[in-house]
């Protein structure tokens, strides 16, 4: 029963077709017919190099002013700079062969095209929140729509010529309400072509073209592509089309989202639940059967006087509660797990439930620094509780390390990163101001909180031990192979890996291949899964290193589920070598760079939820068995 209602809320929060868990991130905006409508650009992007660019980078037309929009925090994390572009329509009102401007190439904006079009470069526009997409066929060969995001800057011809995309034929898709004049925009297409413009005497004010005219649409097959040189004077051009749609405001995002291998998507996550399901619900009964068996049989032995036979975990009671060599580093990272775990769920919460869907764009990226640092409170409070629990005085000093050292590693990755794009000049380099409010909201909110909730927990009474300890350590025997700690904690890793990886090669896409992901509804359900699996392997390792009469489980649980993280790298290096086509050096040293900073998260999150589901089971079967 609980597997089917799993699987059933699992479908209806990720279900294609139903649009109760999507909201399409801002008001809609009706439009009468003649109203202005303003093309915004967005950076330049390549999977090939992942460093994006401001569109100005480039000698494209630029109107009198440049504006640079209201961002929020998460869309300068991006690298999205939206700034005002000359590509100004009316409403409704058709336009053909509409003259742009005339730029003549220098020798280093020419040279930039081309390393933008090697680079495999693609312009990003934006139109009442809708990022412009190029119509493509489907590899099946069905007529359903497919697009690519953006368009690109221009292409290489077979003998090692460069040629720019310089006219744009945009399509704006509206939904007009029947009972008014009012009009919502629910589609911006643009097919993108090269043509070399040809005119006799160049007017500013009013340019004219031979190659078309206001009447006539451009034929690309019948005109010369437009040649990237130095020197070359390039006219951009644009025409617009207004075409009626049956599709709703609501649904205007779909076409985005849609994947060309959204079947396998679906029946590849269904599989994976239903063999991570099944292996729970082994490992539980398992679970379940021996340790009862166990807890009957010590006790039984105590009414007959024969605990001088006790052989298995039960000997080990008198060290289990033992506190482990450096307990004060274990508190700080079970901390930051903390911090991580609740920053996770409540983002998985929200974005399930639609509010962070790509529409909103930023959104997601602002809403996870912002609850990381608010969830400084509960970080502060789990280390200072472990801390005292261990009998330990300096929280103060526990406090700084939970407070500084899993941010302070982090942002020092970030920050060398980061002066790598600087080096390259792209716009995805974080500004120093908002560099600066990143440590505005670690130092004047983060901090504070953390010490606020370490107050608490330290003021509250020590979890006392369900068994004494003993004042002399007990001698370990000798372990067998498979019980050594690096096999088991290797071990530990795989099984909660397995639950993740299928939806990890969709989440890579999305991020390193410019693709929108939006399926947190499954993804929610995933993450369960790996928490419910985290602490299930944990505790059946535990239950084993106890039996062998090894009490030193405290750091165990925590790298048993934490080793995850190095699969997840291990997978990271194989996604780079076989689906990336990375080749700049500063490209590959950003991958890895967030890669690394991915997996340490991802260490620190599956550790935390592996030490507390043990500790959980650790403090339940010593307290149900008697001990004299």
């Amino acid at each position: 029963m609980a597997i089917a209602a799993l699987l059933l809320l699992s479908c209806l929060l990720v279900s294609p077709t139903s649009h109760a868990f999507y909201l399409p991130g801002v008001a809609p905006r009706d439009f009468q017919k003649d109203d202005e409508l303003q093309v915004k650009v967005n950076k330049l992007s390549s999977t090939k190099t992942q460093l994006p660019y401001d569109f100005y980078f480039l000698d494209y037309c630029k109107p009198s002013k440049i504006m640079n929009n209201a961002e929020n925090l998460g869309e300068v994390l991006r690298g999205d700079r939206i700034e005002n572009s000359i590509y100004v329509f009316k409403m409704r009102r058709d336009e053909t062969c509409k003259v742009s401007c005339r730029t003549k190439l220098t020798a280093e904006s020419a040279k930039n095209f081309k390393e933008k079009i090697d680079d495999e470069y693609r312009v990003n526009m934006i139109l009442d929140n809708l990022p412009v997409a190029v119509p493509r066929l489907r590899r099946d060969g069905s007529q359903a729509p497919t697009y690519e995001h953006g368009f690109r800057v221009g292409y290489k011809s077979k003998d090692d010529k460069y040629y720019i995309n310089n006219h744009l034929s945009f399509r704006v898709m509206y939904h007009k309400d029947p009972e008014s004049e009012d009009s919502r925009i629910v589609g911006f297409e643009v097919i993108p072509s090269s043509i070399k413009h040809e005119y006799t005497d160049w007017d500013e004010k009013n340019p004219k073209v031979h190659t078309c005219t206001p009447s006539t649409k451009i034929t690309p097959s019948s005109n010369t592509p437009q040649e990237v040189a130095a020197d070359a004077y390039i006219v951009f051009s644009y025409d617009v089309t207004f075409q009626s749609s049956e599709i709703k405001w609501a649904s205007r995002w779909d076409t985005y989202l849609l994947m060309n291998d959204d079947q396998i998507h679906w029946f590849s996550i269904i599989n994976s639940l239903m063999i991570v399901l099944f292996l729970s619900g082994m490992v539980a009964m398992i679970m379940m059967r021996t340790l009862y068996r166990d807890i009957a049989n010590y006790n039984q032995l105590e009414t007959q006087d024969e605990a001088q036979e006790e052989t298995g975990w039960k000997l080990v009671h008198g060290d289990v509660f033992r506190p482990p060599s450096n307990s004060g580093l274990l508190c700080v990272y079970v901390g930051t797990g903390v911090q991580f775990l609740g920053m996770t769920l409540v983002t998985m919460i929200f974005a399930s439930l639609g509010f962070l869907s790509p529409s909103n764009r930023g959104g997601l990226m602002t809403a996870m620094v912002l609850l990381w640092v608010f969830m400084g409170l509960f970080a502060g409070y789990s280390s200072a509780r472990l801390y005292k629990m261990f009998k330990g005085a300096e929280w103060k000093k526990i406090t700084l390390k939970t407070a500084f050292m899993f941010p302070g590693i982090v942002f020092g990755i970030f920050f060398m990163l980061n002066a790598l794009i600087w080096g390259e000049k792209s716009s995805g380099a974080v500004p120093f101001g908002t560099m600066f409010a990143l440590v505005f909201l670690w130092f004047g909110i983060s901090v504070p909180l953390v010490f606020v909730g370490s107050y608490l927990g330290f003021k509250k009474p020590a979890i006392e031990d369900p068994v004494r300890t003993n004042k002399i350590p007990r001698q370990i025997p000798a372990l067998a192979w498979y019980m050594q700690p690096a096999f088991s904690v290797l071990v530990g890793g795989i099984l909660p890996f397995g639950a993740v990886f299928i939806e990890l090669f969709f989440i890579l896409t999305s991020i390193w291949l410019n693709q929108f992901y939006y399926i947190f509804g499954f993804l929610f359900i995933v993450f369960v899964i790996l928490i419910v699996t985290c602490a299930e392997i944990t505790v059946v390792l535990c239950y084993f290193q106890l039996c062998s009469e090894d009490y030193h489980w405290w750091w165990r649980a925590y790298l048993t589920a934490g080793s995850s993280a190095l699969y997840l790298f291990a997978y990271s290096v194989f996604y780079f070598f076989t689906k990336l086509e990375i080749t700049k050096v500063v490209s590959g040293i950003l991958y890895f760079g967030y890669m690394l900073i991915t997996s340490y998260a991802f260490f620190v999150l599956t550790g935390t939820i592996g030490f507390y589901a043990c500790l959980w089971f650790v403090r339940k079967i010593y307290s149900s068995v008697k001990i004299d």
